[in-house]
């Protein structure tokens, strides 16, 4: 599991390096955002991914990498909207926007550490198309809970679903690096 750390700490690195870029040429104009818009951008990434998975032919030349790491800096991005609320204008620095990036990596990456030990890191036998499945699988629980007004009976909230995603997103990664 020592090795799955740092895989996984290396892809975040370049995740987080792309968040701030972005930060510093757009600023925070994603905190307009609201969750439901959010979630479509994850579901446009992700449907994007099964479809190159599913075609020989590739009209745009970008791959399913740029396409995880996406999905990664949104998921993050709606954590942190889900813990700040949605606002009218961009509202914080590139220092707490990164502050806050930090926080809710270091929280999804211990999930998925007592996870991997409760599993024996089963993810390293499923294929990217699993995982990429598996985000899918997330992001339609995600909108099912959205147009339930974020009630849930007995199942685990919007959060844990946005941090499967993330975890899911890091696996497919780690396993095209390994290719």
């Amino acid at each position: 599991m020592q090795q799955t750390s740092k895989q996984y700490n290396a892809v975040i690195q370049k995740c987080r390096s792309l968040y701030i870029n972005k930060l510093q040429d757009y600023g925070s104009a994603w905190r307009i955002l609201r969750l439901p818009s959010l979630t479509d951008q994850i579901f446009i990434k992700a449907q994007r991914i099964r479809q190159l998975q599913q075609n020989d032919t590739r009209k745009v030349d970008e791959g399913e990498v740029s396409e995880f790491i996406g999905i990664i800096n949104y998921a993050v991005m709606a954590l942190i909207q889900l813990e700040k609320g949605v606002v009218e204008q961009p509202d914080i620095e590139t220092e707490e926007a990164v502050a806050l990036y930090d926080k809710h990596i270091a929280i999804t990456k211990q999930l998925m550490e007592d996870k991997n030990h409760d599993y024996g890191e089963a993810w390293r036998d499923m294929r990217v198309s699993s995982l990429t499945d598996l985000i899918l699988q997330k992001l339609l629980r995600v909108k099912q809970i959205e147009d339930n007004k974020g009630k849930t009976i007995v199942s685990e909230g919007i959060d844990a679903n946005y941090q499967d995603m993330i975890n899911y997103a890091v696996f497919a990664l780690i396993h095209l690096n390994e290719n």
